[in-house]
């Protein structure tokens, strides 16, 4: 604990953590790793597993600030944001909108694209739509391998690169599992590079150092992000200069453009010539022991811990706006 610095807020902040999505494994270990970050800052923070009694939880807890550390459906889609809301309780990250916008990656296409900030190009077939394999290239002008996943899941969860026409049921079906809009889109070869962001207060937002994830066999799924030791991450990305700068320009339009709030992250393939196309935003960065955010801030000088105070300050900025700047926020 730094006894001698002073807090940036005395709030009593809750941590909301776990939830019911698909992320739940994640999330509790996101929130495990924000709570200690802020108890050794000295905060007076609480751990809160987001359930049906959050709201009894959160006056039982007497919290007044909230730090979300919530993924997937009901935490990052906007629907905890609103219900924060109503109670009055700032909390950190983006708000209602950039959080929903951020988590159907088919809304975030379409606005990316009216943007002219560069897309996969794709179709979506929602669930119980009778759409061959052949249909959906010919009409998406795409090619094998493609594709497919849920519109609103994160940590690659249901997702499938399907390289034939055998694939495509099942592709389509685990897709539509999780979400009743499965995307169709153009497999990009290349590199995977992300790009995270830090939002302070009134100031543009800190653009931190991009990361290539190199996954065994190429495709970053599930168990690749969270197994430590089966990828492979190269921070700074070794990048020719004019594509680092075009992703970086790139990152924060988006970030802007969807008026996103605190940390976020934007996630690139990039091909062999180098041309970038975004792929989705999360609005909702993990913070585990192998999160891109905490890596790519630690290149930037920021640890872990002041990491997670810069997050706080997206909360004290919300709190200041709705007009309680004084009193508990203050330091």
């Amino acid at each position: 604990m730094m006894k001698d610095r002073p807090l940036l807020t005395r709030a009593r902040i809750g941590v909301l953590m776990g939830g019911q999505s698909s992320e739940r494994e994640v999330s509790l270990r996101t929130g495990a790793a924000v709570h200690r970050a802020l108890c050794r800052r000295g905060y007076d923070a609480v751990a809160i597993d987001a359930g049906p009694t959050l709201s009894r939880d959160l006056q039982g807890q007497k919290v007044t600030l909230a730090f979300l550390a919530l993924h997937g459906p009901g935490g990052e889609d906007g629907a905890v944001q609103g219900f924060l809301e109503t109670l009055g309780i700032p909390y950190t990250g983006s708000g209602i909108h950039a959080s929903a916008v951020g988590m159907h990656k088919v809304t975030t296409k379409t606005i990316l694209a009216a943007h002219r900030i560069p897309v996969p190009t794709g179709i979506v077939v929602k669930r119980g739509q009778k759409t061959s394999s052949a249909q959906a290239l010919r009409v998406a002008n795409l090619r094998w391998p493609v594709v497919v996943k849920p519109a609103s899941e994160g940590s690659t969860i249901g997702v499938t690169i399907v390289k034939k026409p055998s694939q495509w049921n099942d592709a389509l079906a685990l897709a539509h599992h999780y979400d009743r809009d499965a995307m169709v889109e153009a497999y990009i070869p290349g590199h995977e590079v992300t790009v995270s962001l830090l939002g302070r207060r009134e100031d543009a937002p800190v653009v931190l150092p991009a990361v290539e994830i190199v996954a065994p066999g190429g495709f970053y799924d599930f168990s690749a992000k969270y197994e430590k030791g089966k990828t492979r991450y190269l921070c700074p990305a070794p990048l020719a200069a004019s594509v680092t700068k075009q992703i970086r320009d790139l990152a924060l339009r988006a970030y802007e453009v969807l008026d996103c709030a605190g940390a976020a992250r934007v996630d690139f393939r990039i091909t062999p010539r180098g041309r970038p196309f975004v792929l989705e935003i999360n609005t909702a960065p993990g913070m585990t022991e192998t999160s891109l955010l905490p890596m790519a801030a630690a290149q930037a000088g920021i640890d872990y811990d002041e990491l997670t105070e810069r997050i706080l300050e997206s909360a004290l900025a919300r709190a200041s706006r709705v007009g309680h700047a004084r009193g508990s926020w203050a330091r």
